[in-house]
């Protein structure tokens, strides 16, 4: 009796941790995984997944992450067999894309109405909630422009100087959201002959049409040329960095997008894709997206960034995101036809 009364005690402690895995195992496998495709920078993913995952322990984000042209070409190219549940920091010239081709998923998140309704799609519901605005800035290396004996310029006209012929990097726009966002600028602002013959002579000065929007700044901070255009995320962090880099925003306005958060319209996870949008609109998401961007969506929760300019708003250019979405095909189409010849080789 003495041996049997020894034993229940150590049956029940191996029931109690059988059931424990049982449990365990039976929670893991009624989290819901939600595929989201992103251009968000990588320094930026990890705190939104950590933050969403912990507000809401049933839901895992799985990312699938590529720059803005890559992941807009990818959701179109699915569009008869979507397999994103949600897209979130990708920018909404091409979410608008997205909504014109019927693939977006009406919804008002919670919350909404505490955002800057300017930085979201006008229609109610809206089809995309922003996140931020993030604009042109161009990283000028001191160092290597004194090298050089290049004038520092101020604004985008000085960049088409014969005197800077081989000291530019750009983002490839059919790449980059920078990159097109840059173009679509250039368009609007002096309209297409104008803008068209400016991208002509800024292109004699080009060395490289780089695939990434923050390449530029990290090639122009490492010395590798003088002047990379990109966007204020990148030069802010290759400036906090200690590169010898100034930011100049150029003097006929920066053009800019939103990166912003929409549902995918045919989503078997309709309820857990609504939650993450919620999330995304939430004070809490806007806290970590200012870290990085001096313009977010939720009023007063951005703070001051190192060499960004406090009036940093009113210095982007009138942008028609609709025009810039309707347009993207046959402006990548005219781009390409005219550029491609400088463009860096994709990688495999």
């Amino acid at each position: 009796m003495k041996a049997l009364n020894g034993i229940r005690p150590l049956v029940s402690v191996l029931c109690a941790s059988m059931l424990a895995l049982v449990v365990g195992s039976a929670a893991a496998q009624q989290k819901t995984s939600l595929l989201v495709y992103t251009a968000l920078e990588t320094d930026a993913m990890k705190l939104y997944k950590d933050g969403f995952e912990k507000a809401n322990p049933d839901i895992e984000i799985r990312w699938v992450r590529d720059s803005t042209g890559i992941v807009t070409a990818k959701l179109l190219a699915e569009k008869a067999n979507p397999q994103a549940d949600v897209v979130a920091g990708l920018a909404a010239s091409s979410l608008a894309l997205l909504e014109q081709e019927g693939m977006l998923e009406a919804y008002e998140p919670k919350g909404f109405k505490e955002l800057t309704p300017a930085y979201s799609d006008t229609a109610r519901p809206p089809a995309w909630v922003g996140m931020d605005v993030w604009a042109a800035t161009v990283c000028f290396n001191t160092v290597e422009a004194k090298k050089r004996n290049l004038p520092k310029p101020t604004s985008w006209k000085d960049l088409a100087n014969p005197v800077y012929k081989g000291a530019i990097v750009m983002p490839h726009p059919a790449s980059s959201g920078t990159g097109y966002l840059d173009v679509a600028a250039w368009l609007q602002m002096w309209g297409e002959k104008d803008g068209w013959k400016y991208m002509d002579a800024l292109h004699e000065n080009i060395a490289q049409y780089v695939h990434s929007g923050s390449k530029p700044c990290k090639q122009a901070g490492a010395g590798e040329f003088p002047i990379g255009i990109s966007f204020e995320f990148r030069a802010h962090q290759v400036k906090k960095s200690g590169a010898p880099v100034e930011l100049i925003f150029p003097s006929e306005g920066l053009g800019w997008d939103i990166e912003a958060t929409g549902i995918m319209k045919n989503t078997k996870k309709m309820a857990q894709a609504k939650r993450l949008a919620d999330w995304m609109a939430s004070k809490q998401a806007n806290e970590i997206t200012a870290n990085w961007w001096a313009v977010v969506a939720y009023p007063g929760v951005a703070s001051k960034l190192e060499g960004i300019p406090d009036n940093y708003e009113k210095l982007l250019a009138k942008n028609d995101l609709n025009w810039s979405a309707k347009n993207r095909e046959r402006i990548l189409a005219e781009w390409s036809k005219r550029y491609e010849g400088k463009a860096e080789a994709k990688s495999n």
